[in-house]
């Protein structure tokens, strides 16, 4: 019997992998901003089942997206589907047809990205103590979004911001992921190639470093360049949007002096603000008590004429 012609290997799908690499970057920042969304409603006593039901299955749709571009991908680098199959339990060709690339493309490239400002429950939370145990709120996971930000503005893909620093693509998702510290002359790369300000992010960048690395500054100017970085890390909201998530604690007057001053408003506002815009108080609390003793002793010697 003759034998039968070795079949020619499967063509791998034509894909922009590069993209899609990205993208499943994307969906994991979106997951971790509807899991903390889930932690804050089910820390509010007045949080409905339906209510976090919504952030449950936003959580389901991201991690089919998530699923769907990783098998794409595992195709597309010319790897094995059975590999998967441990994992997901399907069988590599029902991966295949369930799975199929320009399907998934499709998908992924119709999804709008959620954020942070978008998020149906308000900023701010009831209970103090469920915000620390925000990884969000964490000062690298502000860097991070703040570079996110600034990198998603500049329509470059990851790819192309790590060959500008001469760096791996990786090296560069876990830092906007916030999964790695980011040095100083990283931070400033990111902010030249991607044509934003440095002086957004650098604040937060502080919050992050030793002391000693630190610049001096003006303590009051110190805090308002802290919170107006907060702020672009949130992706600028509104004015009304951030005195709604303090639940009308803090007064517009209030609100423009924390950010622009003149002087310092009291710890109630800036915690206030600090939570509403996803930083832990603990990490504004030196700032504001260093702004405040300057504020304290320049009334002093102004009264002594």
């Amino acid at each position: 019997m003759p034998n039968k012609p070795a079949r020619p290997p499967r063509s791998r799908p034509a894909v922009d992998t590069a993209r899609l690499t990205d993208l499943v970057s994307d969906l994991a920042e979106d997951c971790v901003l509807v899991s903390d969304n889930l932690m804050k409603r089910a820390c509010r006593a007045d949080a409905t089942p339906a209510e976090q039901l919504e952030d449950a299955v936003t959580l389901k749709r991201l991690a089919e997206q998530a699923i769907g571009a990783l098998v794409v991908l595992q195709r597309c680098q010319g790897a094995p589907l059975g590999e998967l199959e441990p994992v997901v339990g399907i069988s590599p060709d029902r991966l295949r047809k369930k799975y199929r690339p320009q399907d998934v493309e499709e998908c992924l490239a119709s999804r709008v990205r959620l954020s942070a400002t978008l998020l149906s429950t308000p900023l701010s939370l009831a209970d103090p103590d469920a915000t620390a145990i925000s990884a969000l709120r964490q000062p690298r996971q502000r860097l991070a979004c703040a570079l996110t930000r600034m990198w998603k503005q500049s329509k470059l893909s990851q790819r192309q911001v790590a060959r500008l620093m001469n760096i791996d693509r990786s090296h560069v998702s876990r830092m906007l992921a916030g999964h790695r510290p980011v040095t100083l002359a990283y931070v400033q790369q990111i902010a030249e190639h991607c044509g934003g300000d440095p002086e957004l992010v650098l604040p937060l960048w502080e919050a992050t470093a030793d002391p000693a690395d630190r610049r001096p500054a003006d303590p009051v100017l110190a805090l308002q360049r802290y919170l107006r970085a907060l702020r672009y890390a949130m992706g600028d909201p509104s004015d009304e949007r951030i005195l709604a998530s303090t639940g009308s604690t803090v007064s517009s007057a209030a609100l423009q002096q924390a950010f622009h001053g003149p002087g310092t408003p009291s710890w109630t506002v800036v915690r206030e603000l600090a939570t509403a815009l996803q930083s832990l108080p603990d990490t504004v609390g030196p700032l504001w008590r260093s702004a405040q003793v300057l504020t304290v002793s320049s009334i002093h010697v102004d009264a002594f004429g």
